[in-house]
């Protein structure tokens, strides 16, 4: 039950951004189809850090590129 409260969390911080998840939209390159820049990546996963309470690392956050990753490594801790 957990994970089910931490995702709907995490699903509305990626509705605010204008990123959608359902289907194959979670495998969506962030900088490539979403256009977005690494600062506004970083900054969404710093929102999703302290929506989920959990911390990522660093080279973690530097090497992703599509929801679906971090999701999996928020939800994973």
């Amino acid at each position: 039950m957990e994970k089910f409260k931490k995702l709907k969390k995490i699903a509305h911080v990626f509705h605010q951004y204008g990123i959608n998840l359902t289907g194959k939209r979670k495998f969506d390159d962030l900088y490539e189809v979403h256009k977005m820049d690494q600062v506004y990546v970083l900054g969404l996963i710093y929102e999703l850090e302290l929506v989920t309470m959990n911390l990522m690392k660093d080279e973690d956050a530097y090497r992703i590129k599509a929801p679906v990753q971090i999701i999996e490594l928020l939800i994973a801790r």
